[in-house]
């Protein structure tokens, strides 16, 4: 097996201080706006193990919520 060596410096292929114009962090708020990521609790993980399972109890919730809506309107 061949031995790494190893170093404190940085290759200069890898070196990004010379980029100008970057900003740490400018896409930060789109990816924000778009992502889906939601963290669950450890009790509602228990009760929802996967997306798909998420994904239905919501799908239940809005379909109980929408006939709710509907029901109190007539």
């Amino acid at each position: 097996m061949k031995k790494v060596k190893k170093s404190d410096e940085m290759r200069p292929e890898y070196d990004l201080s010379t980029l100008k114009n970057e900003v740490r962090g400018k896409h930060v708020g789109r990816f924000r706006e778009s992502s889906n990521v939601v963290l669950l609790d450890p009790e509602v993980h228990e009760a929802f193990p996967n997306s798909r399972s998420v994904n239905d109890a919501l799908r239940g919730l809005i379909d109980i919520a929408r006939t709710s809506v509907t029901t109190q309107k007539t």
